[in-house]
């Protein structure tokens, strides 16, 4: 039972990003997207808010699940699952499933009129800047299954070397005041590897945490124990993230890119370790719901930013009402996700292809 809170956040990770990149619609000068509205300060103040710490958490979770499998499996049937699960849809999504992305981002922003197919032909011949926001060769949001395979495979033989080693992390030793201080790993590595604030050296830091200290129950035990003032203390750092950009927005302060850095993943890590202690102390129990949430997480993740992208295109361009097009983007998209899915699973070939584990009646 200790460790479902585990799966029960990843869930949770996966659907808040239909809000999430619904929101990213609505802060263009920001950073830009695939399909733009009207500017919104509450979406984009809520990007800022949560965006130092979901991500990083996924690839936590994933360190967690990967020390959990590797009690149980070999190195090899590990590596084979890592190309079934993670390889191979990422292959398939690109080359299936994001094209629609840049396709409908060639119409909304460059006036593009040619067909579907010959868009195909210049998402991978095309110049790109790599986002894909205005057309060109992007993995999109499959970024993260990217990462989390190079990771998982350089991350393997450090793990192998360690288990065999006779020096140990004796994480029971490691006092609660210690744990806040490990961000620094985090920061230390986010220049390696660093695509336009996408890291894979931060990424990487994050799931060699969640394996080595966050799988440890003695560790989670201290953060379910003091998930009140860890939950304090990320209310308060996430306040002051929000108020740092706003000031630095309105020009009022400006601060070295290197410290709002450090406080961000310093606020994420707390953000984190706060997650991890409630979660473990709310989120330990599974239902036919959780299960399904669970089991539906991996291929939502593919499939739910093309869908969001395909309906906010129709929805911008023909509905006026800015909170009307964010709830009919959100319903929408979501049931066309979730449709593809119930769709899909029930195709053992295609399910595969897109790493549904298909369950036979």
């Amino acid at each position: 039972m200790r460790r479902l809170f585990i799966d029960n956040i990843r869930w949770l990770c996966i659907l808040m990003l239909f809000p999430f990149h619904i929101f990213r619609v609505y802060n263009p000068s920001m950073e830009g997207f695939y399909i733009e509205g009207q500017n919104v300060l509450l979406t984009t103040g809520f990007i800022v808010a949560v965006s130092p710490w979901f991500m990083s958490l996924l690839f936590v979770v994933a360190g967690i699940s990967s020390a959990y499998a590797l009690e149980k499996k070999t190195n090899k049937a590990y590596i084979k699952e890592r190309f079934q699960k993670l390889l191979i849809p990422l292959i398939v999504g690109i080359l299936v499933v994001v094209p629609a992305q840049t396709y409908f981002a060639e119409r909304f922003h460059n006036g593009f009129v040619g067909s579907y197919f010959y868009q195909y032909v210049l998402f991978f011949a095309g110049p790109t800047d790599l986002t894909g926001y205005r057309g060109g060769f992007t993995p999109a949001h499959l970024w993260f299954i990217l990462f989390l395979f190079i990771i998982s495979m350089v991350a393997l033989p450090i793990i192998s070397i360690y288990r065999k080693s006779k020096r140990k992390i004796k994480a029971e030793k490691i006092p609660l005041l210690m744990l806040p201080l490990l961000f620094i790993f985090p920061f230390l590595m986010t220049p390696i590897l660093d695509f336009g604030g996408l890291s894979v050296g931060r990424y990487f830091a994050f799931f060699m945490l969640g394996f080595f200290i966050l799988s440890a129950d003695c560790v989670i035990n201290k953060l379910e124990q003091y998930r009140k003032p860890l939950l304090v203390t990320s209310v308060v750092l996430m306040a002051t993230q929000i108020s740092l950009w706003l000031l630095q927005m309105n020009g009022i302060l400006m601060l070295p890119q290197i410290a709002f850095g450090a406080f961000s993943v310093f606020y994420g890590w707390i953000a984190i370790l706060t997650i991890l202690g409630l979660g473990s102390r709310h989120l330990n129990f599974r239902n036919k719901a959780t299960d399904y949430l669970s089991a539906s997480s991996f291929p939502v993740y593919i499939f739910h930013q093309t869908w969001i992208i395909v309906v906010a295109y129709f929805v911008v361009l023909n509905v006026n009402n800015v909170p009307l097009q964010m709830i009919l983007i959100l319903i929408v998209s979501f049931l066309l996700t979730y449709a593809t899915y119930e769709l899909f699973k029930r195709i053992p070939v295609i399910g595969f292809m897109f790493g549904i584990k298909h369950r036979s009646k």
